[in-house]
């Protein structure tokens, strides 16, 4: 074999890309490369360091993705993507949840992912970590590691208080039970020294020296190579480039490739290659290789609103990640899961508001009301048949035709008033800094909404995964792209319904799932 040609070849070091590295990599019989675009996170303590995690946003360890004009949504917000080992695991402010069992148990009754029900999956999440919590789920000896973020906020524990004031509980996250409604510091993964446990920090940094693990930094995935011989076109390599006008070479895998670029840049590595809507690619110039219309869609998020707040005292100085606190809620009845969640801050986040006029405060705390499961769907597409230009994010924020979406936000911004007019908040809740107690109307609330939200960060769902027989599914339950041999999808792209929770620890679940479905088909191989 040549430096070049490994048994599999997995593109993208993040979340999920590696987890499928590292675990494949534990048999000693097989070569593994893994390609990241972005720099190594080694000694980059800005990367390492999780209450540094902020620093990163729009910075040159991301992406920096524009979305397309919103017609319903704020057109100034951006995605971040980050571009460095470990992925946005490297890039996020480390929030870890496990998903609720009926989010797994849908994926599998409602969009026929067979093997991917609660049942074959939280074994999973039990082996990547390790947590400080005791309970039947919780591992001990998984790579990832989990701690509660004690509560020494004292602004965030009046909060606390002001939450079972308005009807909302404390609660323990990461049981195994889900929180409908409920409260409390969040567990993260984070290591006891300060450092993010990141999927880099986590899975790779400890095996470096792994003799059949070839890890390429800097090195840019411009189309996947396919071998049009056989009775079905199989991939066997990727064209990578080491800079943006670098002279391109061939990575081979002689057995599989694994496409883990996220939710963006997945669906963008596939359309270059010729997997895609059919119309789309012609249009661009991108020859045909599978119509396969669901690749770009279904993009689905967390849209996110704030609420703001001057202080009456003076806030923390120092945070575990300065987003500490998560609160759970219904906005209507029977409902098996939270439609609404608040992210508390301890810091000013005024990044869409600032331009919109409203007033600031640099001691300030706000909460962050979100949609889990919004029902607007958008795309993403290419800008032109260069691997170079950004592609077309376009979110779609706030189309929904029912205007679910909408409704929760609103909700969320009331609710977020009725927690903070408790008594337990008397003593830290000063001026409504946006929207201001004069924004009271449904019309008012939306106003605001659309012009200042945000985005979690959250994109997932554009290659998703389904039924075998399903063509607006790219991937069947197996992560296998249909149409082609030798290619998977591993990354929170392959989602068919977003998690209610924060992603991150379930993209990582995602890895390890490729991981053993690799092995299962190798086994049954020879």
């Amino acid at each position: 074999m040549t430096d070049n040609t490994f048994d599999y070849v997995v593109v993208g070091g993040g979340s999920a890309g590696a987890a499928v590295a590292a675990r494949l990599s534990e048999d000693p019989d097989v070569r593994v490369a893994l390609l990241e675009a972005g720099p190594t996170d080694l000694d980059q303590e800005v990367i390492l360091q999780l209450d540094r995690w902020m620093e990163l946003l729009e910075s040159g360890f991301d992406w920096d993705y524009p979305i397309e004009p919103q017609e319903h949504g704020n057109s100034f917000m951006r995605h971040a993507r980050a571009k460095v080992l470990g992925g946005c695991s490297s890039h996020n402010s480390c929030i870890a949840f496990w998903p609720p069992r009926e989010d797994l148990d849908g994926w599998e009754s409602e969009f026929g992912c067979t093997g991917w029900g609660s049942a074959q999956t939280f074994p999973l999440l039990t082996k990547l970590e390790t947590n400080e919590d005791d309970g039947p789920l919780h591992g001990k000896d998984g790579p990832v590691h989990l701690m509660n973020i004690p509560p020494h906020d004292p602004c965030g524990v009046a909060l606390l208080d002001a939450c079972e004031q308005a009807g909302i509980p404390r609660a323990r996250f990461n049981t195994g039970d889900t929180v409908v409604s409920g409260a409390n510091f969040f567990q993260v993964n984070r290591m006891a020294d300060g450092r993010r446990s990141s999927s880099s920090v986590s899975y790779l940094h400890p095996i470096l020296d792994r003799d059949n693990l070839t890890i390429l930094t800097d090195t840019w995935a411009r189309e996947l190579v396919f071998d049009d011989g056989g009775e079905q076109q199989r991939c066997v390599g990727v064209s990578v480039v080491d800079n943006a006008f670098g002279r391109a070479r061939t990575i081979t895998a002689t057995r599989e490739v694994v496409v883990s670029c996220g939710a963006i840049d997945s669906p963008k590595l596939l359309m270059l290659s010729g997997i895609g809507p059919a119309d789309h690619l012609r249009e661009i110039g991108v020859d045909v290789r599978v119509d396969s219309p669901g690749v770009g869609e279904h993009l689905q998020d967390h849209p996110e609103g704030v609420i703001q707040w001057e202080a009456r005292q003076p806030m923390v100085t120092e945070s575990y990640q300065w987003w500490e606190i998560g609160v759970f809620d219904t906005t209507q009845d029977g409902l098996d899961r939270p439609d609404l969640m608040m992210h508390y801050g301890s810091v000013p986040f005024d990044m869409h508001t600032l331009r919109q006029g409203y007033p600031t405060s640099d001691n300030a705390f706000c909460l962050t009301p979100n949609v889990t499961h919004a029902k607007s769907r958008g795309t993403v597409r290419l800008r032109s048949r260069d691997f170079r230009d950004k592609p077309k994010v376009d979110p779609r924020y706030f189309t929904d035709a029912e205007g679910h979406d909408m409704r929760v936000m609103i909700a969320g911004i009331r609710r977020a008033r009725d927690i903070v007019a408790q008594p337990a908040m008397r003593e830290w809740a000063g001026r409504e800094l946006y929207p201001g107690t004069d924004a009271q109307t449904d019309e008012e609330l939306a106003d605001y909404i659309r012009r200042t939200h945000n985005t979690v960060y959250h994109p997932a769902g554009t290659v998703r995964m389904g039924a075998a027989d399903d063509a607006d599914s790219p991937l069947d339950p197996q992560l296998r792209v249909k149409g082609v041999q030798g290619l998977r999808v591993a990354d929170a792209s392959v989602f068919p319904e977003h998690t209610t929770v924060n992603p991150n620890i379930t993209t990582m679940m995602v890895g390890e799932r490729c991981a053993q479905l690799i092995a299962e088909d190798a086994d049954q191989s020879e």
